[in-house]
């Protein structure tokens, strides 16, 4: 009887001890709403469709005619449009247009341009996607190369971390090239 006693003690002393196993690594997973796109409408010569279920559309700080900040409050991230008539200053409108991704290549490891045609409505451009711990992770043109110009960027209100960001910079990289594809001009 002694020996079982010790052997149940022994039993309870070994089993209570807290084994140390190690955890399986994990990834951040991010699900964000697949979106659902609106018209916009408005006094501004064009327009466009906008994600209703993340967005809201504001007029621009920089009190400007028709330039527009698309907000994104819980992606921390705001895709700004600005407009621009064209009026004899189309060269100079596209030199700053094309030149304004490339300002991110110090911190971007790579900056993807995908030319845009619809001739149908008249709306030709350059998508850039931009790779890396840029400021800006999208940016774009688009003109009718009579009378409108049109470009957007996308920025967070962080520091760029592009590890971080990635799931919400590649949400908004989708939804500003579906801004671009959908401007018609009025």
């Amino acid at each position: 009887m002694k020996y079982i006693a010790i052997l149940f003690l022994m039993i309870c002393v070994w089993s209570c001890q807290d084994n140390v196993q190690p955890k399986p690594n994990a990834y951040l997973a991010l699900n964000y709403p697949e979106p659902i796109y609106a018209n916009t409408t408005g006094t501004c010569p064009y327009t466009f469709e906008v994600n209703k279920k993340m967005a809201t559309i504001k007029p621009s700080k920089v009190a400007r005619h028709c330039w527009i900040d698309i907000t994104y409050p819980k992606l921390n991230g705001t895709i700004y449009l600005t407009y621009m008539p064209v009026e004899n200053n189309l060269t100079q409108l596209l030199t700053d247009a094309q030149n304004l991704p490339l300002q991110h290549t110090v911190k971007a490891d790579e900056i993807l341009p995908s030319i845009y045609a619809n001739p149908e409505h008249k709306t030709y451009g350059t998508f850039y996607m931009v790779k890396g711990d840029a400021a800006s992770q999208a940016q774009f043109y688009l003109t009718d190369s009579v009378k409108h110009f049109i470009t957007g960027a996308v920025y967070f209100e962080v520091k760029p971390n592009f590890d971080s960001i990635l799931p919400a910079a590649a949400y908004l990289q989708r939804d500003t090239r579906h801004i671009m594809e959908t401007i018609r001009w009025k």
